[in-house]
């Protein structure tokens, strides 16, 4: 069988074996593949797969170990024969992948100095950088001052080379003091900063006795260590008896721990090399000025920082002194790794001067949707959500077999308590059409000030990562020019925040001109409906019990002052974007229910709907629609004999977890 390599992914089957392997190329729509064969008779026949169908079978990139970065540090020592000579700059061979226009990331490594330190990383962050790493041999002894004067001149060429793109710099622990002092140095160019466990100030509590300790060592302790608890020859044998002696469970616990202890004692020649007596004093000095230098100087860095923390750091640094350094630094987020999943969440990611939600989105991996949909188990298994769509001929089925595969298309509905409909919905998308849905979203999710009372941005990381975007006019229609899947909630945060009794109630401006931005790009508008926060939840304390009580009040105004204004210009509830929490007590779980109806065509008709008359009458249509389509969902739930959680638990021991659930009957119509 020929195969062949289109757009996304492709099938590779190895032989014997009929089951395929895949491999993804990157895409901010969709990951599609097409293999391409023939059978015996001649014929050709073609295939498509869609890499989310099968998430639960996903797992998690082979990554190296400890055994592998110390092999290739050894490497560098036997190739360079003693490892001398100055600092210099290598690209890893696994990040030969990277697409066009991919931005470049410099990787300053912390006291090791070997430059291995993203060595399990290096393949993903390949995909998606231009990376280099700076190596210090185990000889040299440059000073901070002149390390630093070898970054700026590297990212002032490729500033040179390319103004309008960012220069990312990856700095761990004394690295990421450099880093600061880079762009302290350099205001006038775009630099990301991403700080893994930075030290701006030493422990000295834990660091001085360590110094002291070192001075008075004799040289041939690394030498007798080596001779006496080093294994050699048998160390395969030993790492082999152990692997095979760990189960999955006892792995997660200690598995990796042991293993690191065997890696680190069978390459104790390696680590004497790179961390020979005078060596580690050098660090600690270079640790020492490259800290001073960079408190120093961090108050002046206005780059984009991100924070890296691992816990593990702490004999050099604490919890206060990072919450201090957040604070110095004024863009500044946390996050704790897989450092390309990170930037992707975090939008972190972008190939030029201003972050391009749209155009610099990536996609999520099958493990990481796998992830996601883990995330959401819980809800999924409580609501057992269903999905109803519209064919052509006004049939209604119960998958998605009436939503185009093509875009543009802008889906368009109310949104349930807190907006819990879409996380399951973009799910659902994924796995059954391949279908990424940008849903429109509120800014509070993507951005929070210092010192703000607003939740944790980590809260919005599932939304994040399925393809939301902040809502805005021009987010709106770069999607639809990108001929995007869009998510759109006319009702927003009044809607999502309603109040007692205003279930299943649309608050819509009176005016919209997603219509008129629609017809531009020809796009089908597809109305839906979704019920089913009243079987999950029930109110007792809403936005306006809140309003009368002064310190929830307090709250309220102070979290929605430091949000970005909606609708300013509108009147009445439409305008009350407050944010709050409403108190909620949980009911015995019923379902919920998600009907898209028919698509509402505005291909051809771009003259016609610039009118705003013509616009606003297929606006009606559409909120017509929604309401429609909800009444249909209340209507029918009360004919699913599977609306109470119970009925659903008794199918699920009879036919199995996997098993899809039965709901009500519905005629074609």
């Amino acid at each position: 069988m020929a195969i062949t390599i289109t757009d996304g992914i492709c099938p590779i089957f190895s032989s014997g074996s009929r089951r395929p392997h895949f491999s993804y190329l990157k895409s901010n729509q969709r990951l599609t593949s097409i293999a391409l064969g023939r059978l015996r008779d001649g014929s050709k026949v073609t295939a498509t797969v869609n890499p989310y169908s099968e998430t639960e079978a996903a797992r998690p990139e082979e990554r190296k170990s400890l055994t592998d970065f110390l092999a290739e540090a050894e490497n560098f020592y036997i190739s360079e024969g003693g490892d001398g000579g100055p600092p210099r700059w290598f690209s890893p061979l696994e990040c030969s992948s990277r697409a066009p226009g991919s931005p470049l990331l410099l990787y300053i490594p912390g006291i090791d100095g070997t430059g291995l330190g993203l060595i399990r990383q290096h393949r993903r962050l390949g995909e998606i950088f231009d990376v280099w790493c700076l190596h210090f041999p185990a000889t040299d002894r440059t000073p901070a001052r002149d390390i630093v004067k070898i970054i700026e001149r590297t990212v002032r060429s490729e500033y040179y080379r390319s103004p309008n793109r960012p220069v990312y710099i990856v700095g761990e622990s004394v690295g990421a003091c450099l880093a600061l002092d880079v762009a302290a140095s350099n205001p006038d160019i775009d630099i990301v900063l991403i700080l893994a466990n930075p030290v701006t100030r030493l422990n000295n509590f834990m660091l001085q006795p360590l110094s002291s300790l070192l001075e008075i060592l004799p040289d041939q302790v690394p030498s007798l260590i080596e001779n006496n608890f080093v294994f050699r020859e048998d160390y395969h044998q030993y790492a082999g008896m152990f692997e095979s002696m760990l189960n999955e469970t006892v792995t997660q616990m200690g598995g990796g721990l042991l293993g690191d202890i065997f890696a680190a004692s069978a390459n104790l020649p390696t680590l004497s090399r790179i961390f020979p007596k005078e060596t580690l004093l050098w660090k600690l000095q270079l640790l020492k000025s490259a800290s001073a230098s960079a408190k120093s100087h961090m108050y002046t860095v206005k780059a984009q920082t991100l924070i890296l923390l691992s816990g593990r750091d702490q004999w050099l640094l604490n919890k206060e002194d990072i919450e201090r350094l957040c604070c110095a630094l004024p863009k500044c987020e946390e996050d704790g790794v897989d450092l390309a999943t990170i930037l992707k969440i975090a939008y972190y990611y972008r190939r030029g001067k201003k972050l391009d939600y749209i155009s610099d989105y990536t996609l999520p991996t099958p493990f990481e949707l796998k992830e996601f949909e883990q995330s959401q188990r819980l809800l999924t298994a409580a609501v057992s959500p269903v999905f109803l769509s519209t064919l052509d001929n006004g049939t209604v089925v119960r998958s998605l077999a009436g939503i185009p595969s093509e875009g543009p298309v802008l889906y368009v509905g109310n949104h349930m308590l807190l907006g819990l409909e879409l996380r399951p919905a973009a799910i659902h998308f994924l796995k059954e059409r391949n279908i990424i849905l940008r849903g429109l979203a509120h800014p509070v999710m993507f951005a929070k000030k210092i010192g703000s009372k607003l939740p944790d941005m980590q809260m919005f990381d599932s939304v994040r990562i399925i393809g939301a975007v902040p809502v805005s006019n021009t987010n709106f229609y770069k999607l639809l020019r990108s001929k995007a899947h869009v998510v759109l909630y006319p009702g927003g945060v009044r809607e999502a925040l309603h109040r007692k009794g205003e279930e299943y109630k649309l608050f819509w401006p009176e005016h919209s001109e997603f219509v008129r931005i629609a017809s531009k790009f020809g796009t089908k508008i597809i109305p839906f409906g979704a019920v089913g926060e009243d079987d999950l939840c029930q109110m007792v304390l809403d936005y306006n019990d809140q309003m009368k009580i002064p310190f929830l009040k307090n709250i309220i105004e102070e979290i929605t002052q430091d949000t970005i204004k909606l609708r300013n210009d509108e009147e009445g509830e439409v305008r009350n974007q407050d944010l709050h929490m409403p108190g909620l007590i949980p009911k015995i779980p019923g379902r919920y229910y998600i009907y898209f109806g028919k698509p509402i065509e505005t291909k051809g008709r771009e003259k016609e709907l610039n009118d705003k008359e013509k616009a606003h009458e297929v606006y009606l249509e559409v909120k017509s629609e929604v309401e429609r389509c909800m009444t249909y969902l209340k209507t029918k739930r009360d004919g699913d004999p599977y609306r109470n959680i119970f009925p659903r638990l008794l199918y699920y021991l009879s036919h199995g977890l996997s098993s899809q659930i039965p709901t009500f009957d519905f005629p074609n119509h």
